[in-house]
């Protein structure tokens, strides 16, 4: 020991050995056997290891730099996901709470779509355009979709209100048929057809995507919607030749000056005032007109299916599938494949099924026993059917050489059950109805242009104008009006 270290022990043995124990601990090894020790043990790992921290070493990871740095969310499982947010509280999409776009084609103030928005917002007026609107229940989700989709003015989700009442096997006066009032003459390029089964002018799908390409392109024609709803109405030529007969670009001067047909006139303002009534219900006391999205999807087929069939074996509303397809002549799909039925999604899995079981008939047919005289055409006039309708049914026939006591399948897609005894039946037209003004109607007390019109599914206006009325004129009950034959 030196001399510094002799010194110290000798200072503290000076404390009348007390502090023995403690000099032991610092400067020499540690004396199991003193009760100091265990004291020193007891208090350590009772009051100085326990606390947080002390003893732990913090690492501090290195920061990212700022353009390479990446949030990663705590991951939760899949059950904590669910039910972080309760679906009560969850606000579910529909047509009725998005809202619509703001309006767009100017010409809300003008004096004659005022005019229109008093006519539309009377109390008949309001009564015909629920009853129009609740028709379009099925198809307004999907077209308001397809305009939306194409960035078009939402004004023309409404144009059916004015074409054809949202009814899709409308026929006008002049022919024009469907929801949007198709000519045959004006469906080529627009992805529509017609055949002995279909006319597709009534297909909701294709005749919007239809209608809603040939505004667009009148658009890009003319520069200006007013002017391409002009031209949807009159003829994209005629409202060519008139703008460059008078030099006149603007619809509403054509309009106040009378060059336009006295139906164009009007086609516009009326667009407008249903729009803004619809596009503001509560404003006018009614309920939304917006109704629950079927959500429609297309299943293409590889044979003739019968719908009332079809909907027995997948346990589905046959009313939905006529709905969706009511472009079909008959309740029975064309025999070519390719045909796209329309169904709602969330019926497609038991549709699919259905189609996919081999075991299951999905069309009805007749047999027809070969008589002396017999021919296809007699039939077909019988049973109201074309001559490829029948042959369609039996491949290979030869229709100058039927044999007698041989079988034809008829199919049984109309509502003729007599069987054919030799005297063919005058063939009916199929499909639509009459679009001319050769049936009467005797006026009861409270009936308005409006009611009645709404019995004949016919435009109002176009009502009151064949019977040289104002819309809103006052019936007398006896009166006898021109309407469509029911």
């Amino acid at each position: 020991m030196g001399k510094e270290e002799k010194k110290i022990s000798t200072d503290i043995h000076g404390l009348d050995g007390y502090m023995e124990p403690l000099y032991s601990i610092r400067v020499h090894p540690c004396n199991p056997c003193n009760p100091w020790f265990f004291l020193f043990l007891f208090s350590f790992f009772t009051f100085i290891l326990p606390v947080p921290g002390l003893w732990a070493e913090v690492f501090e990871p290195p920061v990212p730099a700022l353009e390479t740095a990446v949030f990663t969310p705590p991951f939760r499982s899949q059950r904590q996901v669910r039910s972080s947010v309760p679906v009560r509280f969850l606000r579910r999409e529909t047509p009725g709470n998005k809202p619509m776009r703001p309006l767009s084609i100017p010409g809300l103030e003008h004096p004659l779509t005022q005019k229109y928005i008093r006519q539309y917002s009377t109390k008949g007026g309001l009564s015909w355009l629920r009853a129009v609107i609740d028709k379009g229940g099925p198809y307004l989700a999907f077209i308001r979709r397809e305009v939306e989709t194409r960035n078009l003015p939402p004004e023309l989700v409404y144009l059916p209100v004015i074409e054809s009442g949202f009814l899709p096997t409308a026929v006008s006066r002049s022919g024009a048929v469907g929801l949007w009032q198709f000519m045959k003459n004006s469906i080529k390029g627009y992805g529509m057809g017609i055949s002995d089964y279909a006319d597709e002018r009534m297909d909701f799908w294709k005749s919007t995507q239809g209608a809603l390409q040939k505004l667009e392109d009148n658009h890009k024609q003319l520069g200006d919607w007013a002017l391409a709803l002009a031209a949807y109405n009159a003829g994209l030529g005629g409202v060519q030749r008139l703008i460059k007969q008078t030099g006149i670009s603007d619809y509403w001067t054509l309009a106040e000056r009378g060059l336009l047909k006295t139906d164009t006139i009007g086609y516009v303002p009326k667009l407008l005032a249903v729009s803004h009534i619809l596009s503001n219900p509560r404003q006018y006391g009614f309920t939304s007109p917006w109704q629950d999205d079927p959500q429609w999807t297309r299943i293409g087929l590889d044979q003739s299916v019968d719908l009332e069939l079809l909907a027995e074996y997948a346990g589905v509303d046959s009313t939905l599938l006529k709905q969706g397809n009511r472009e079909l002549r008959y309740a029975v799909t064309p025999p070519e494949k390719g045909y796209q039925l329309k169904v709602p999604s969330a019926e497609a899995p038991a549709i699919l099924a259905a189609l996919e079981r081999p075991d299951l008939p999905l069309i009805r047919y007749r047999f027809h026993t070969i008589g002396y005289g017999d021919t296809i055409s007699a039939l077909a006039q019988h049973y109201r059917l074309s001559v490829a309708q029948i042959l369609a049914a039996n491949p290979g026939t030869n229709t100058k050489l039927l044999h007698i006591g041989g079988k034809l399948r008829i199919p049984a897609i109309t509502d003729i059950t007599a069987p054919y005894v030799g005297q063919p039946v005058a063939a009916s037209s199929a499909g639509g109805g009459n679009g001319g003004f050769e049936g009467s109607h005797l006026v009861k007390r409270g009936e308005t242009l409006w009611s009645i019109a709404l019995g004949y599914t016919v435009d109002p206006q176009l009502l009151a104008a064949v019977n040289g009325m104002e819309l809103n004129d006052t019936l007398k009950e006896g009166r006898i009006l021109k309407t469509p034959v029911r």
